[in-house]
């Protein structure tokens, strides 16, 4: 069945639902809209995930939660009734299936979860929460499998990728996550990202994950404009398969992070598709607490508050650093040039104080040397106190020692040195 009549069958479903007096589920995938099973709702996670430790939320939100900011997901569409998500999705578009789909439900939970990256609201006993938890969502649904950033032929038509992009920044988006990649430079794609930068919009994109094929090209990434995110591990590193090169912007937790699964709980994901939301989060803070901003400004302030990593400022391993919520929100920054340091002037010889140190240098040398003349004169009286009135009993003659006795005198061991009593034989001598 072609994908046309599939979608074609997947609208009738939906409207004879409708006529019979069934109302679908609220994000329950429309009958047929899945091309294999839908994934399973998972288990909650209960602990604080790494990521969240590291860019330490907590501190940030006293001063942005992202209210305000519409972020759209180009992805395979974002499951409304998540708990955490629930009551921040809005209705969005499928442009996958021909007709007028909603785009607020997910197949395969890759949308989801960088949804919930994104914008998840914080719950009791649940340790994840989203960067932005305040921020809306706006689904733009473009494939119905999880996608593919391995460079391979994709197996999403560029069309509606670039159809996705014009209805987000169409319709209220101020941040587009692109959680996608691949090496072909598609002009629907060039074209729409361009048309949304017009509009004011900030486009964040996966770098990809094939850098053990060199370092070859990365769009969208690479287009003008776009923020290129990088993924890193749990001990701040770049992840293996992260790209390098010069559409790195900026990197973020990517490995084996935390995320929400479709209809329900969590599960971990892992590549540069996961770690673009945190930086989309960012900018959804940014963005409400500095409404003025425009895009490029926007990211110019992400990248000059973005904390050292291991390649240094401004790599293509690393790009400008790792991205901090804190700082980007909280900083104040200037585009003023650098202050030149003045140079070093040696103040003029101070003759004065230079004689008065030598003054108190030279009596010093003098104190130290009478108080040992005197230390010197007290022994030599000690000596002779004791030596004279010796020489003049013996009138000066010489004395003789003692000798000692011929047979030396027996010492006893006392007593006390037998700290067991002594054998029957031997009682009788003690």
């Amino acid at each position: 069945m072609s994908r046309l009549v599939a979608s074609a069958v997947v609208v009738s479903a939906v409207a004879a639902a409708v006529l019979a007096g069934g109302t679908p589920a609220a994000a329950a995938p429309p009958p047929g809209a899945c091309q294999g099973t839908p994934d399973p709702a998972r288990e909650p996670v209960t602990e604080l995930p790494w990521a969240q430790q590291l860019l330490d939320l907590d501190r940030t939100w006293p001063h942005s939660t992202g209210a305000g900011v519409t972020v759209a997901v180009v992805d395979s569409g974002v499951d409304a009734d998540h708990p955490q998500l629930r009551g921040k999705v809005l209705r969005g578009q499928d442009f996958f299936h021909v007709g007028d789909l909603p785009g607020n439900f997910d197949c395969v939970s890759h949308g989801t979860a960088a949804a919930s990256i994104i914008a998840a609201s914080p719950a009791p006993g649940i340790g994840f929460r989203g960067v932005a938890p305040d921020a809306r969502i706006l689904p733009v649904r473009i494939t119905d499998r999880e996608l593919s950033d391995d460079g391979q032929p994709t197996p999403i038509n560029p069309e509606a990728v670039g159809q996705g992009i014009r209805y987000a920044a169409d319709h209220g988006a101020k941040v587009i996550n692109l959680s996608l990649s691949g090496h072909g430079n598609y002009r629907a794609i060039g074209n729409a990202v361009a048309y949304a930068q017009s509009k004011d919009v900030l486009v964040v994109a996966a770098v990809g994950n094939r850098a053990d094929n060199g370092n070859i090209a990365s769009f969208p990434a690479q287009y003008d404009g776009v923020l290129g995110v990088g993924s890193l591990t749990i001990t701040g590193e770049r992840a293996n398969g992260s790209q390098t090169g010069t559409y790195v912007d900026i990197m973020a937790p990517g490995e084996d992070v935390l995320a929400a699964t479709r209809v329900g709980g969590h599960n971990f994901w892992a590549g540069t598709s996961f770690a673009t939301p945190f930086v989309t989060g960012v900018a959804a803070l940014v963005r409400s607490a500095w409404p003025k901003l425009t895009a490029p400004e926007v990211a110019a302030r992400i990248l000059a508050t973005a904390d050292p990593a291991p390649g240094g400022r401004d790599s293509e391993t690393y790009g400008a650093g790792i991205v901090n919520p804190y700082r980007a929100v909280t900083e104040d920054l200037t585009d003023a040039a650098p202050l030149m340091v003045p140079p070093v002037v040696e103040p003029p010889p101070d003759h004065a104080a230079m004689r008065e140190a030598d003054w108190w240098a030279d009596t010093s040398a003098e104190v130290k040397i009478g108080a040992g003349l005197v230390v010197l004169a007290i022994a030599v009286a000690g000596v002779l106190g004791w030596f004279l009135p010796r020489g003049r009993r013996r009138r000066w003659y010489a004395g003789r020692a003692a000798l000692p006795p011929a047979t030396p005198t027996r010492q006893e061991p006392p007593d006390q040195i037998f700290l067991f009593p002594a054998p029957a034989a031997e009682r009788h001598r003690r």
